[in-house]
């Protein structure tokens, strides 16, 4: 409920059926919650979303499982029951969107598929995000987040020259194909405004990812082979100086483009390296970058602190900033002052905290509190109040195993 006088949620009056679990899904539907978004999350019973004993835990309560849910109505069912089905089929006169993460086919295959659901409500926007998405020679794989960095080629490009491949340490996969979902989710809300008409939309992790690429797909192309993406450690392959240089106290990265390149030379107090011919030109840079790594590193070390390394560099506008640990991100106060770690209070978990929202609009109201659910705690409200359930029908339902619910 708005308070009088302040703006109105970008979605409030949006319901969206939630099928999805772990990450990939629920970082989209999580971002639809906090932006006022009716989200009722269908869990598969016994055990609901898999995460919700992800570690750590405290009191039987998933941190990971909060950060993702907040804000949700949780409904579990066993979809192995029709009565369960035909419940889940009542919802969705009643609901604009539904997300979905399971491989694909599997919502066609329980009766939940696009097909069925449009027909019953054809304004309904459907989103589907698996690793291969609903099409193509490898749409029957399961996929986690590790797969879809190797298939995309992301993991072929991160880590040390002569190493093996290496994966970012956060759920990049998950995340991206998230944000692409909630991003086309918004787009085909807009569209049914002038059509009437939902659609299904079909995103892959593997291809997310893949559109990240910068130049690792056309520069093999436009050369002709010549130019081969590979992992290059600390240092861009591309341009230098790019990566990241032994500061006094941990790691600062730097990037400059030939426009900056007068500012790192006047910050290090050697503005005659810029007619050096080793360091001119970008080719140059590349081929010397052991010994322009080793005067940046010297010259960092004449610093006592990291914090005056920074300040130097930035005096001179030099594109520049610390690798920081996430734990100690957290404290740091361009995240603190740009609201991006919430404190949340869990009546189980405690309080800890979060990453942000992380978009601004310049109307929005303020952030949200939003409560974690339990296992099916909405179960009676929702079909009551969507689907015309009756409270004897959804006792037998209850005794008949076709919902579940638990108090965590």
């Amino acid at each position: 409920m708005t308070a009088p006088g302040q703006p109105t949620p970008y979605l409030a009056g949006t319901r969206v059926l939630d099928f999805t679990q772990y990450l990939a899904g629920p970082s989209c539907t999580r971002l639809m919650a906090e932006m006022g978004a009716d989200v009722i999350k269908v869990e598969i019973a016994p055990h609901g979303d898999p995460i919700r004993v992800g570690s750590p835990r405290r009191d039987h309560r998933s941190g990971y499982f909060v950060q993702q849910n907040r804000g949700k109505r949780s409904i579990c069912v066993d979809l192995r029951r029709a009565e369960a089905i035909e419940a889940l089929l009542r919802l969705v006169p009643h609901v604009d969107v539904v997300v979905e993460n399971f491989s694909a086919g599997v919502m066609a295959r329980r009766g939940l598929g696009y097909d069925v659901l449009s027909s019953i409500n054809p304004r309904l926007v459907m989103a589907s995000i698996s690793g291969f998405g609903q099409t193509g020679p490898l749409a029957h794989k399961t996929s986690f987040d590790l797969i879809a960095q190797a298939m995309s080629g992301i993991m072929h490009v991160t880590g040390e020259p002569d190493g093996p491949p290496m994966f970012v340490g956060a759920g990049i996969g998950d995340c991206t194909a998230g944000f692409h979902a909630f991003a086309a989710i918004g787009y085909a809300l807009l569209h049914r405004v002038s059509t009437g008409r939902g659609t299904h939309i079909d995103i892959s992790m593997v291809d997310s990812l893949f559109h990240m690429h910068e130049m690792n797909v056309h520069a093999p192309s436009m050369t002709g082979g010549e130019y081969k993406p590979h992992r290059n450690g600390a240092h861009h392959p591309a341009v230098a100086p790019a990566g990241v240089f032994k500061a006094p106290q941990g790691w600062i990265a730097i990037l400059c483009s030939q426009l900056q390149l007068p500012g790192l030379w006047a910050a290090l107090g050697r503005p005659e390296l810029g007619e050096d011919e080793r360091f001119r030109t970008n080719r140059g840079r590349l081929e010397h970058i052991g010994e322009l790594v080793e005067l940046v590193e010297g010259w960092m070390a004449s610093f006592a602190t990291d914090a005056e390394v920074l300040a130097a560099l930035e005096a001179q506008r030099v594109p520049c900033g610390l690798v920081l640990d996430p734990a100690d991100a957290a404290h740091h106060p361009y995240f603190v002052e740009r609201g991006m770690v919430r404190q949340v209070t869990d009546p189980r978990a405690g309080t800890f905290d979060i990453p942000g929202f992380p978009l601004r609009f310049s109307d929005a109201p303020p952030e949200p509190d939003l409560a974690t659910p339990a296992l099916g705690e909405h179960n009676r409200e929702v079909l009551h109040e969507l689907a015309g359930y009756e409270n004897a029908e959804i006792d037998a339902l209850v005794e008949a195993g076709v919902l579940f619910r638990k108090d965590w």
